[in-house]
Formats: C-alpha cells, sequence, structure tokens
C-alpha cells in the first residue's frame, strides 16, 4: 500500500477516541497499515502533541480490542500520530493542511495518498468539503479520499441537495459513506452462507421462506445524545441505514463477482424493489414509540422527555418497527419485519428468516404440540452465531417431537480474539481504495425514498399516546400487534 496520510477532523471526539484510533492501533499491529503512515488529528481546542498521544493512548487501553498490546507497540505507533489545531472555517488552516501534504509527498513519494475522516457534526461536512476542493486537496482521485459518517442528509430532499454538491467537487469513487454495521463479521457472512453454500440458496426464496425479521435492539437510552436525537429519531438514526442495509445483504440476488460496483448494484436493486407505501397505508405497516420513565435492571430510569436538551414535549420517537415488502420474484408476498429501539429488554442485533412449515399430517397428534418451524438466526451483535432450528425426535418410545439448535459460534471456535472491530474492516479497506462496503450515492436516496412516506405522515400527524413503552420492555403494543396480525411474533435469543 502507498504511504498515506490520514486527517481525522474531530480528532479529539467521542468516537475518534472509542473507535478510530484503537481501530488504527490494531491494523497496526496486524501490518495493514502502509509502511510510512501519519495520522492527524484535527480540532478546534489547542492541544500539545504530547497531550494528545497520551490521551490517545488512554482510549486504546480501554478501547482497543487487544489493548494489552499497547506497552509492547505504543512507542513506534505514537510516532506516527501528532495533532493539529484549526479553524474549519479558515483558509489559513487549509493551507496549512496543503503545506503538510506536499511536504509528506516530498518525503515519501508523489504515489502517497491522503484520506480525510469527517468525524464531525453534519452541518460541516458540506463545509469542509467545498472548502478542501478549493485547496485542491483532493483533486487527484486515485489518491485522495473522504470518508462520511451517517447521517447522509435529513431527508431525501437534503440527501439528493447533498450528493449534488458532493457530485460537483468530487468522483464518486473518492467518497465514502461509512456504515459501521456493514464492517461486522457476522453482516459480511450472510453472503458467505447464502452464496457458498449449495444448502441454503435453493431454497432462498419466497417458496420456502415464510417471513424475515431484523432486530436491532438497545439497552441503553439516548444518553448525551439528546441534540442530534432530537432531529433525529429512531426512524433516521437506524432504519433508513444499519437496518436496510441489513434488510439489502438478506434480499439481495446473487451476484456475479465480488466488485464493489456488482455488490451495491445488487443492493440498489433490492431499495428499488421495496413496496412504496401511500400514506393513507403507513398506519398499517409502521409503528413508533417513545421510552417513558420506569424501571430497568432494578434502576430507575428517565423517560425520553426528561432526557438532557430534549423537549419536554418531545413526539420523536425512540422506537421504530415497519414491515416491508421487496415486490420481486424471489420474495413475492414475503413480509420483512423489522424493529429498532432505545431502553428495550435486551441488547441484541439478529436477522430471523423463518421458513414456511412442514406439513405434519404423517406424525401423531401429540407431535403437533411441539411443533415449528424451521429458522434460521444470524446473531449480529453482541453475540455472533448462526442457529439453524430444526425438528428432531425426542428420545423415548412414541414418536415425539422437540425444535433443538445447530449454532455455529465464532466464540466457540476460540475466534473472537481474532475478529477486527468493524471500524477496522472499514479503515483498512478505505486505505487498500475498496468501497465495496459503503454506499453510493443511488444507494442512499433510495434508502431515503423508502422511508420517506413514513417520516411524512409521522411528521404530519403527532402521535397521541407518547410515551408509550417503558425501559426494560420490548416496545410498544402496537409493535407486537404488527407482526401478531399476520400470525407472527417476535424472535429472539435464548437466554443463557
Amino acid at each position: 500500500m502507498a504511504p498515506t496520510l490520514i486527517y481525522i477532523f474531530g480528532g479529539t471526539g467521542d468516537l475518534a477516541h472509542r473507535k478510530l484510533i484503537p481501530a488504527l492501533f490494531n491494523l497496526y499491529i496486524d501490518g495493514y497499515l502502509p509502511g510510512p503512515f501519519t495520522i492527524v488529528g484535527v480540532g478546534r481546542s489547542k492541544i500539545e502533541e504530547s497531550t494528545y498521544r497520551a490521551q490517545m493512548r488512554k482510549s486504546i487501553k480501554e478501547f482497543a480490542r487487544r489493548s494489552e498490546l499497547t506497552t509492547k507497540y505504543w512507542s513506534k505507533f505514537s510516532k506516527n500520530i501528532t495533532f493539529q489545531t484549526h479553524d474549519l472555517n479558515s483558509d489559513k488552516s487549509y493551507k496549512e493542511m496543503a503545506a503538510g501534504w506536499k511536504a509528506f509527498q516530498e518525503e515519501h513519494g508523489k504515489e502517497s495518498q491522503i484520506i480525510f475522516y469527517l468525524s464531525v457534526a453534519p452541518q460541516l461536512a458540506p463545509v469542509i468539503a467545498k472548502r478542501l476542493h478549493g485547496h485542491r486537496l483532493c483533486h487527484d482521485p486515485k489518491r485522495s479520499r473522504m470518508v462520511f459518517e451517517k447521517p447522509f442528509g435529513h431527508d431525501l430532499a437534503s440527501a439528493q441537495e447533498l450528493n449534488v454538491m458532493l457530485g460537483k467537487l468530487f468522483r464518486e469513487e473518492q467518497i465514502y459513506r461509512i456504515d459501521h454495521f456493514l464492517g461486522k463479521e457476522t453482516v459480511q457472512n450472510i453472503l458467505a452462507l447464502r452464496f457458498a453454500n449449495a444448502l441454503f440458496e435453493p431454497i432462498w426464496n419466497a417458496n420456502y421462506i415464510d417471513h424475515v425479521q431484523i432486530t436491532a435492539a438497545e439497552t441503553v437510552s439516548i444518553e448525551s445524545r439528546g441534540s442530534y436525537y432530537e432531529s433525529s429519531g429512531a426512524l433516521r438514526d437506524m432504519v433508513q441505514n444499519h437496518v436496510l442495509q441489513m434488510l439489502c445483504m438478506v434480499a439481495m440476488e446473487a451476484p456475479i463477482s465480488f466488485e464493489a460496483d456488482e455488490i451495491r448494484n445488487k443492493k440498489l436493486d433490492v431499495l428499488q424493489a421495496l413496496r412504496h407505501m401511500r400514506p393513507e397505508d403507513v398506519h398499517r405497516y409502521a409503528v413508533r414509540g417513545q421510552y417513558g420513565p420506569g424501571w430497568s435492571k432494578g434502576k430507575k430510569a428517565a423517560g425520553y422527555r426528561q432526557e438532557k436538551a430534549v423537549d419536554p414535549q418531545s413526539n420523536v420517537e425512540t422506537f421504530a418497527a415497519v414491515k416491508f415488502y421487496v415486490d420481486n420474484w424471489r420474495w413475492k408476498d414475503v413480509p420483512f419485519y423489522v424493529r429498532t429501539g432505545k431502553t428495550l429488554a435486551a441488547k441484541e442485533t439478529l436477522i430471523t428468516v423463518q421458513f414456511r412449515p412442514a406439513p405434519d399430517y404423517a406424525f401423531p397428534d401429540e407431535a403437533a404440540h411441539t411443533w415449528r418451524p424451521n429458522r434460521l438466526v444470524i446473531g449480529i451483535a453482541p453475540k455472533m452465531d448462526i442457529r439453524l432450528r430444526f425438528q428432531a425426535k425426542q428420545p423415548g418410545p412414541s414418536m415425539t417431537l422437540r425444535p433443538v439448535d445447530m449454532v455455529f459460534s465464532y466464540a466457540s471456535r476460540d475466534e473472537e480474539d481474532c475478529q477486527p472491530e468493524a471500524y477496522e474492516t472499514l479503515l483498512q479497506d478505505v486505505i487498500e481504495g475498496n468501497p465495496t462496503l459503503f454506499m453510493r450515492a443511488d444507494q442512499v436516496e433510495a434508502a431515503w425514498k423508502a422511508i420517506q412516506p413514513i417520516m411524512e405522515v409521522w411528521g404530519h400527524k403527532p402521535p397521541v399516546d407518547f410515551p408509550n413503552y417503558t425501559p426494560g420492555s420490548w416496545g410498544p403494543e402496537d409493535a407486537e400487534a404488527l407482526i401478531a396480525r399476520d400470525g407472527f411474533n417476535w424472535a429472539t435469543l435464548p437466554e443463557v
């Protein structure tokens, strides 16, 4: 890999401390960073380089996957870290960056590359992009890249406006819209599971699959993110990006290669095939909720409206559940149920594929009491495993059936410590120039288009029952009704 200069805008922020610097440290240990590299933290505060390095060392010891190796590797790694104070609205700052880029190239060669990671408030991203373009810091599309954190836009119109603006300044191949869910090992394993196994792909369609569920549940509240969440909500924060991307991995057609645009084209096909909701039908397909005060895990918990920086009369949803349909031949009339929320009963992200029940008429009546359809459950986080539920005979003289699970677990194979964090995978792809796991402009717009009718209806019709669920529950009762109307129930992982 070419020598690389990495600027992290928001270098003193929470993401840099918890994810970016620890991820780069792990890549360094594994030899995945280029020989010569420099990491430049950029912030508004005046911080001595030694102080910044000390802060990053503390973050690595606290958050890195292999923090026990800090002492061994820190000395060499830290020599590649520096900090610069910049006013992101000032031309002087970008002139200094341009001078630094020129000096880096002179030292390491003209094939060096530069990466700008924009870990900043969304409103700052266009400002930085325009300045970088104006000072020709990204004029070579093969050697310069920009990484954008979500949210990418606030709705369809703002996403389109941002894409048009960036399209005038840069080439699409330079723009990396990051979704950390796509860097998780188990999300990527969906492609291997589906397309590398003759066992699954022939039955991966409406003839055999009854329905699909995707759950992204969190036990924590919004914590200190009140000001952000007031302008976002669960639908924008999770469904538009993370959840729909997982849906695409489950529903996409087989690619003819693993080239970046081939994979992204297949995902785009899924987003474009999502059934458009009419405003009058939104209440049948989408449910929203907001947590109120209560008790969770033995502790008193505040309601959303009592959180810091939240309007006491806020109507922002902290829970969303939606039933989607993918209108193509493979998925004709197969419902995809998705849900996400804060302060729920368990922290788990999982995908459940439930197959149509096998006929039971050949078995005695007592077998029907424990009859369960086959089910494939893909645990994304925090448990990373794949569970296949099937029927087996219970030992004894009678033909009594019971459901059993066949489980593949990364942890049971002693691979847990070897699994890269999501940001490690994604940062390595940015450095190598591999955009496969990053959203393209048309994908972003198609995802916004899918939830736009829900956003508009919810925006014009304030809820009359907020708050409508308590901390430690599985959300509002309407979410249970959404799936129960079709004769199903939400799947959860068994407690251990």
